[in-house]
């Protein structure tokens, strides 16, 4: 792998004109193609097999004129205070405005309130029900703008009138987010490489690789009906592991510069080592994403998937086009005219990086230091056990949208529940008598007590499927409707039993207690499968039992004090004010296995980034400790920058006015926090320490069966001391100095270091006799000076330089 890396690099950064203009020939095709396409749609949620859907089959077949599976919108009217809706002038009104919306494209018909019972009992607050022919992704501009002159006209009438449903067009996305995350990565990576050059690449590279991806879903658009959030997710991951994964390799490619090589090597060996770690990251984010899709559910799978693709096209970038730009830049990313004063008195040798230091602390006390950890951990873990999960509704809008509003007045002029009536479907085809099998089943539901009204059964033209309503005295997301549902459920079998009709029970309200149900459910088996199957990936990088093992339960131990900042703040409502949240509920259904499926892809990318480089040490002959160490010192600073990225990147999405993306935000941003900073910095380079070489153990049997991957490039590093050894015994031809080496056309080429003012295209060849040797910065790393370039791993220490200059092969 590594040794496959190292020459693609090369390569990458020989032709890097022709890699480029390859990439901007692929985004230009991808681009045309996404101009013509459809676009994602709002995607609706549904389980094949669950009770609902049964009948929403059901009822597309007996009940066409239904429009079961279309989509629906609630049109509230209020009076103006001190009147009725009932007088004659606000009657009229409201009667002028139904028939507006009867005459809507693509409506199959709208329940008058006057006619239906629609109603309050005040006579203040009315509404009247629309339904759509068409799909919530499928409704019209028309239709649409529709909905907005209905609501002008009455609100020029002196009504208030308000929309709810799903036929409802969402507002705009906040694009902030996206903003604030890329400016704040563009901060932190100017001050993690002191350098402009070096902090824009990472950028330029992430911008291209996630503009790539978000194009190909929108293209996909051509074959495949994808939802809207499947773009957003691709957007947020694509754009966080872009940056991180060209990061990784910026960093190694600077540090391999400072070892004396030349920008070409240089650039061969950071895709080659850092490359490596990148491709396994990779490949364990795209595993967990992947598996979103044995869920059964379709929105998740497209989200899954569409985010996998992102990370892959994120892992191909880092790997082509980077490199490429790396040789359009030279020498001249080592240019470090923004480092601050600590950065020059670390290159100075005065100090340590704080990495470094807290690295030995840890391991000078790593029973303190774990158990701090995960006592901490533990506490905040405790809210989990009180997790209540549902789907989010137009009660968790933001205030002030015309969504809330309908739900507010809704709850104030009927009752909470009739923002989530009950559709019951009596299945009597196999019944000796349809009529009192639908006559038993509304008399049962008359009689519950958590129902409110219940709406007479009407019959399909065969006259063996009825069709039933019921609304629930409490709200929609409640536990209390959940236990209604299943409630009527449980009777359904004592109908079956009586007279041979099945009864469901649908609805949106039924269809999101099913999804959340199936969600639960699920968690378990995807755990199984992702974790598994990232252990395996793990097992292959490290060779050990053990890494792969501490890293699983690290993760877990990250989701579940995530899970327990989510309930603290969105359902007990802790520092509610603070997040801006106005409205405490159960938490998202969709939530818990999205954050499993990111974070756990994420957790493995700190893993892998900070661990190989300690593998690489341990493997190269340091010590179990000083391994750990010399990881921190090396790959502590990038691992910092990332996460700092990542959590700024997840936060910008608490700026957003809904409550799901909020709680999205937050809780990507709190299980970044804690997984790289508590678990992966500091959980496990204690446990690492208390273990020492038992950490790396692996039986002698695994070890053969096991495939060496070199992610840590040891084949690597003993092929290129090989070819140097073979190189030092050939006689050096007259007329080439030495410092040069023979080119591809056989002119000699100088192995020259700029003094950062300038680069040197190593495409070029130098005449013979005419080298131009050791520049000024490599004059100064002989003589142990000094240099102005700045540095990731902060080592200054001369003799170990002078060193490397006569072996660039060989590490410390």
């Amino acid at each position: 792998m590594a040794t496959f890396l190292y020459r693609l690099g090369r390569l990458a950064f020989r032709r890097r004109r022709v890699v480029v203009m390859l990439w901007v020939a692929v985004l230009a095709a991808i681009g045309i193609g996404a101009m013509s396409a459809p676009g994602t749609s709002a995607g609706a949620l549904s389980v094949p097999g669950t009770q609902s859907q049964r009948a929403i089959d059901l009822l597309r077949k007996e009940f066409p004129q239904a429009s079961a599976d279309g989509a629906t919108a609630r049109v509230v009217f209020e009076a103006p205070s001190g009147q009725k809706l009932t007088s004659a002038a606000n009657k009229a009104e409201v009667e002028s405005l139904v028939a507006k919306l009867e005459k809507s494209p693509q409506v199959s018909g709208v329940t008058d309130p006057f006619t239906s019972g629609l109603v309050s009992r005040s006579g203040t607050i009315a509404y009247a029900q629309v339904s759509y022919q068409v799909a919530q992704a499928d409704v019209s501009g028309a239709a649409h703008a529709v909905q907005t002159d209905v609501v002008a006209q009455g609100e020029k009438a002196g009504l208030k009138v308000s929309l709810g449903g799903n036929a409802v067009k969402a507002k705009a996305a906040n694009k902030a987010a996206e903003l604030i995350g890329v400016g704040v990565a563009a901060v932190v990576l100017v001050i993690t490489f002191g350098s402009l050059i070096a902090a824009g690449l990472p950028l330029l590279t992430a911008i291209l690789g996630v503009a790539a991806a978000v194009l190909s879903v929108t293209l996909a658009t051509h074959f495949f009906d994808l939802a809207s959030s499947s773009t957003t997710l691709a957007l947020m991951l694509g754009l966080a592991v872009a940056i991180d994964y060209a990061l990784f390799i910026v960093s190694r490619y600077r540090n391999e510069i400072r070892d004396g090589h030349e920008p070409e090597e240089a650039c061969g060996r950071a895709v080659g080592t850092a490359g490596s770690a990148v491709v396994f990251a990779g490949l364990t984010v795209i595993v967990a994403l992947s598996g979103l899709s044995v869920i059964g559910i379709a929105t998740l799978t497209a989200m899954g998937l569409a985010s996998a693709f992102a990370v892959a096209v994120a892992v191909i970038i880092a790997l082509t086009l980077l490199p490429a730009v790396l040789g359009f830049a030279g020498m001249r990313i080592m240019k470090g005219k923004m480092l601050t004063r600590r950065m020059k008195a670390l290159q100075r040798g005065e100090g340590e990086p704080m990495g470094v230091r807290w690295a030995r602390f840890v391991t000078r006390n790593p029973v303190k230091v774990l158990a701090v950890s995960v006592a901490g951990l533990a506490v905040l873990a405790i809210p989990a056990m009180s997790l209540q999960m549902a789907l989010n509704d137009d009660s968790g809008k933001p205030p002030g949208s015309t969504q809330r509003i309908a739900y507010d007045t809704l709850s104030k002029g009927f009752g909470p529940g009739f923002n989530g009536p009950l559709t019951v479907v009596v299945d009597a085809r196999n019944s000796d008598s349809p009529k009192a099998a639908a006559q038993d089943a509304y008399t049962m539901l008359s009689k519950l007590d958590d129902v409110a009204t219940v709406r007479p059964a009407s019959f399909n033209q065969a006259g063996d499927v009825a069709l039933l309503g019921a609304v629930p005295k409490s709200a929609p997301t409640s536990e209390a409707t959940k236990n209604l549902v299943n409630e009527i459920r449980g009777h359904g079998a004592a109908l079956h039993q009586d007279t041979g009709a099945e009864l469901m029970v649908t609805g949106l309200t039924a269809v999101n207690i099913d999804v959340s149900t199936t969600l639960s459910d699920a968690l378990v088996p995807y755990l199984a499968i992702v974790v598994g199957l990232a252990l395996i990936l793990l097992l292959l990088v490290f060779r050990s039992i053990v890494i792969p093992l501490k890293a699983a339960l690290g993760f877990l131990l990250s989701v579940v004090s995530t899970l327990g900042v989510l309930v603290a703040v969105f359902q007990w409502g802790w520092l509610k004010d603070l997040f801006g949240v106005n409205q405490t509920g159960p938490i998202v259904s969709l939530l818990p296995i999205v954050l499993i499926g990111v974070v756990f892809g994420l957790a493995m990318d700190y893993e892998v980034f900070l661990v190989s480089r300690m593998r690489e040490e341990y493997v190269h002959g340091a010590k179990p400790t000083q391994a750990i160490v010399q990881g921190f010192r090396h790959s502590g600073r990038v691992v910092t920058a990332a996460a700092v990225i990542m959590v700024s990147v997840f936060s910008g999405f608490l700026l957003d006015d809904e409550v799901l993306i909020k709680s999205i935000g937050l809780g990507l941003a709190t299980a970044v926090f804690i997984d790289a900073f508590v678990v992966r910095m500091t959980i496990v380079p204690a446990v690492m320490a208390l273990l020492a070489h038992r950490s790396w153990a692996l039986p002698k049997w695994l070890d053969r069966v096991l495939p060496n991957v070199d992610v840590e490039g040891e084949k690597l590093r003993h092929s290129l001391e090989a070819e140097q050894t073979v190189a030092a015994r050939e006689p050096v031809p007259a007329g080439i100095t030495a410092g040069a080496h023979a080119g591809t056309n056989g002119q000699s080429v100088s192995h020259t270091f700029t003094d950062g003012q300038g680069s040197h295209d190593t495409d070029t060849p130098t005449p013979a006799g005419k080298a131009r040797g050791l520049s000024r910065l490599k004059q100064r790393l002989a003589r142990g000076g000094d240099t102005t370039a700045p540095t990731d791993s902060t080592e200054s220490d001369a003799p170990a330089r002078r060193k490397l200059l006569k072996n660039p092969l060989r590490r410390s």
